[in-house]
């Protein structure tokens, strides 16, 4: 696996991430298998992928807690980015709690949950508005110091929100989500990331499942995309139309479209890292082997005007 440095200051990490989200009941997801789940962590680690994802309000703890275990005896061998301030009840998102005494409460459990004495990359899962920038950030600051954590990340900022972080103290990761159908970060916010020399962690690589060339309209009533309105009526019937073209283009290369939906995030810079989420082990060849895809000029031509910015109807988190 290629490892990158992870912004101007962080280490050395793979291109590839494991985001470990799906491995927990999230958002009303069913518990998945958790000997398999551990089993593709150690799996991924085997094959160079160290750049570990979780979040402490995950499965209420309960990722945490799984990353720990596959992680006991091999701690050298990961990375490990924990998100924090989520507030969950009923495995439903209820708000945010970044306030200074918050965040040093959070640490000390995320770190009994994982079994270690320091957490690699630690972030706000998002900006809360009720709390100033400078006492977040000066809070991670503060753990720094302390050893218990090593580098401060941020996750779904904006540009200015960004800029102002890396005043109080240097921002080595960015992450945030970004497709073929999510390019509204490339006007301001990837800029400034590349500018300050920030690396970029993108999640969502296949725009909740858009992308995958599995989805067919109209969704289930229970699915949770019928939340995003891209997914939703006449939205979703056109959006699917675009995706045909990265379906074709995908039986053309002999990949799958999930598959160019990563390559793609993949080819957007060395300092870009897809963070994939996977919870089985038979997943991890085909994302390690998007790895590799390359595309012509006209292919990427192709891609980036089917999938220019606005051509995809409808909002996502990123519009909330």
């Amino acid at each position: 696996m290629t490892k990158i440095k992870l912004g101007n200051n962080g280490p050395l990490v793979s291109k590839l991430g494991l985001g470990c989200m799906r491995m927990s009941p999230v958002w009303g997801s069913a518990m998945n298998d958790e000997s398999e789940s551990i089993a593709t962590i150690q799996m991924a680690l085997e094959n160079g992928i160290n750049f570990l994802n979780t979040g402490d309000f995950y499965g209420a703890g309960h990722n945490e807690l799984l990353v720990g275990k596959a992680i006991k005896g091999r701690r050298d061998d990961a990375f490990i980015s924990v998100k924090f301030g989520g507030l969950v009840y009923r495995n439903q998102f209820i708000g945010l709690d970044l306030r200074p005494v918050a965040i040093k409460n959070f640490i000390n459990y995320s770190l009994v949950r994982l079994g270690i004495d320091t957490i690699d990359l630690y972030q706000p899962c998002r900006m809360d508005n009720s709390v100033p920038v400078e006492d977040i950030i000066g809070t991670v600051a503060d753990l720094i110091k302390e050893g218990k954590v090593r580098y401060l990340g941020v996750s779904e900022i904006t540009a200015e929100q960004l800029r102002k972080a890396n005043s109080v103290y240097p921002v080595t990761a960015l992450e945030i989500g970004y497709s073929l159908a999510d390019r509204q970060i490339e006007a301001d916010l990837l800029p400034a990331a590349k500018e300050l020399g920030i690396g970029v962690v993108a999640f969502a690589n296949t725009a909740e499942g858009l992308l995958t060339g599995d989805m067919k309209a109209p969704l289930a009533a229970g699915d949770y995309q019928n939340h995003f309105t891209r997914f939703q009526g006449n939205n979703l019937i056109k959006n699917l139309e675009k995706v045909e073209v990265l379906k074709q283009m995908a039986r053309d290369k002999g990949y799958s479209p999930t598959q160019l939906a990563i390559a793609w995030v993949n080819t957007q810079g060395e300092h870009i890292m897809p963070l994939v989420s996977m919870s089985r082990r038979k997943r991890l060849p085909e994302n390690i082997q998007a790895m590799e895809i390359n595309f012509t000029p006209a292919e990427m031509n192709t891609l980036n005007t089917t999938f220019a910015q606005g051509t995809i109807l409808g909002g996502t988190y990123l519009q909330r």
